[in-house]
């Protein structure tokens, strides 16, 4: 997974594995690295607006609440047809949630 962007990197086969999935991944994190040299904030630290952090809080709850349903459904004794409908909306949540970067 490429640090920057979470994408699936290639396997250059030799040599240290990649980090990156493209040069303007990398450069991005060089970017980031330089803007945090020297400060408190963490190198590897994840700085969101509050807005995008607003964005990927709704986005979890989702994936919470489809999660929920579907262990209600379980213990209810749902029919196949409804969990597999559930676990669909699971996934399609968890998909969004992902998608963040």
């Amino acid at each position: 997974m490429c640090r920057w962007c979470g994408r699936e990197v290639a396997d250059a086969g030799l040599g240290r594995r990649r980090q990156y999935c493209r040069q303007s991944c990398r450069q991005r994190a060089y970017e980031q690295r330089a803007l945090v040299k020297g400060s408190a904030v963490a190198e590897d630290a994840v700085v969101l607006s509050a807005e995008e952090a607003s964005v990927l809080s709704d986005r979890v709850y989702e994936v919470r609440c489809a999660a929920e349903d579907m262990a209600t459904a379980l213990e209810e004794g749902a029919e196949a047809s409804e969990l597999r409908e559930l676990c669909d909306a699971v996934m399609r949540a968890a998909r969004a949630a992902d998608g963040w970067r």
